[in-house]
């Protein structure tokens, strides 16, 4: 799990930053098509696929849409609430692989956007 979140982020830090992310991620909701998200849970449903190929799928649907969905926010802000936004749409499409796709998320998420997150977290706290 992301290590960002250390004794000294408090609740409102985080608290800030979701509000912020929720409401980018509405916008975004709207925009992501069926056909992306059914293509990832018949990825997510195929057991063949190794924990490493499936975020590798993950992250090229992410790349995808980052560039297809008009945006003026920094890439890895976009990149960052389009997978979230993925990952609730497709627990929404299929509940039975939540837990998989959870863990590929913050998989995705702590070897992409780390640095990214540790910037946010920094800039809310001053």
């Amino acid at each position: 799990v992301l290590a960002v979140f250390d004794p000294e982020v408090n609740e409102e830090v985080v608290r800030i930053i979701a509000a912020q992310l929720a409401e980018i991620g509405d916008q975004f909701d709207k925009e992501i098509k069926a056909r992306v998200v059914n293509d990832l849970v018949q990825h997510f449903l195929n057991e063949n696929l190794s924990g490493e190929e499936i975020t590798r799928r993950m992250s090229e649907a992410v790349e995808g849409l980052a560039r297809a969905i008009p945006s003026d926010m920094e890439q890895e802000k976009a990149m960052l609430v389009l997978a979230m936004v993925l990952t609730k749409k497709i627990a929404n499409t299929m509940p039975s692989l939540l837990q998989r796709v959870f863990s590929t998320t913050v998989n995705y998420i702590s070897q992409q956007l780390h640095n990214y997150i540790v910037r946010m977290v920094s800039a809310v706290k001053q």
